[in-house]
């Protein structure tokens, strides 16, 4: 009976460790995918420290659970009680880790609502000044995603920076100029008439409604996944400590 419970016990860890390889690879694609720039990300989370530190702590749990999830299938099957010790003992660092880092990021929520980023607009905006890099970054968003300011075009008229370098000659940056195709290899359909204000050249659309429509699904979708993976891990460590105990 208690050779089979141990058998049991093997091929859930090793079930439950496929699992943790699976969601590694995904990350480490993730994060992959938004450092090779494939829309313009690259310049957005480069121009963000927490978003440029975010990138690379995806990659590195990325390939760290890629990593542990192969050793973790690896330990299980051979029943080796040193590489399962080890296992644990990372599994146990990293799930520290993810905890951190969710509470670090409730803390810090505050940072990502719309009247934050509506305040930074208005305050730091300076139009085509692509040396400026929040500027840059906020052009390449706008491109991007074919959208205007925060919450819209209205945006611009309290944006103190950009109206006293605009000097009245431009209503909207460029960057809110209809393209077609709508990306940054597209062509503007009539600039002059963009930039005076003309509605029908304009992007309407603020880009926090836009992104947030765009990528709420995946939001939610990344946060069960989360929790999903925590749960696992938790599983996977207790597996592993009563796999450990029960290999003689």
């Amino acid at each position: 009976m208690e050779g089979d419970c141990l058998s049991c016990m093997k091929y859930l860890m090793f079930v439950f460790n496929f699992f943790i390889f699976l969601g590694g690879t995904c990350l480490l694609g993730v994060g992959i995918w938004v450092m090779v720039d494939p829309t313009g990300f690259r310049e957005v989370v480069a121009a963000n420290p927490l978003l440029f530190t975010g990138a690379y702590v995806l990659l590195a749990m990325g390939g760290l659970l890629f990593l542990l999830g192969f050793l973790g299938c690896c330990g299980a099957v051979r029943e080796n009680k040193c590489l399962l010790l080890f296992f644990f003992l990372f599994i146990l660092i990293i799930f520290l880790a993810e905890l951190s880092v969710a509470v670090l990021a409730f803390i810090f929520r505050e940072n990502l609502t719309r009247e934050f980023f509506t305040k930074e607009l208005t305050k730091h905006y300076q139009g085509d000044n692509d040396t400026d890099v929040f500027s840059a970054t906020w052009n390449s968003v706008m491109v991007t995603f074919g959208c205007c300011g925060v919450n819209g075009p209205e945006d611009f008229k309290f944006a103190s920076i950009y109206q006293m370098l605009a000097r009245d000659r431009e209503e909207v940056p460029e960057a809110c100029c209809r393209r077609e195709p709508q990306g940054r290899k597209g062509v503007l359909l009539n600039r002059e008439e963009c930039v005076s204000g003309r509605s029908l050249f304009i992007n309407t659309q603020g880009c926090y409604a836009v992104i947030l429509n765009t990528f709420e699904t995946y939001v939610y979708l990344a946060g069960a996944l989360a929790i999903g993976v925590l749960a696992i891990e938790l599983s996977v460590m207790i597996f592993a400590m009563c796999l450990f105990r029960g290999i003689q």
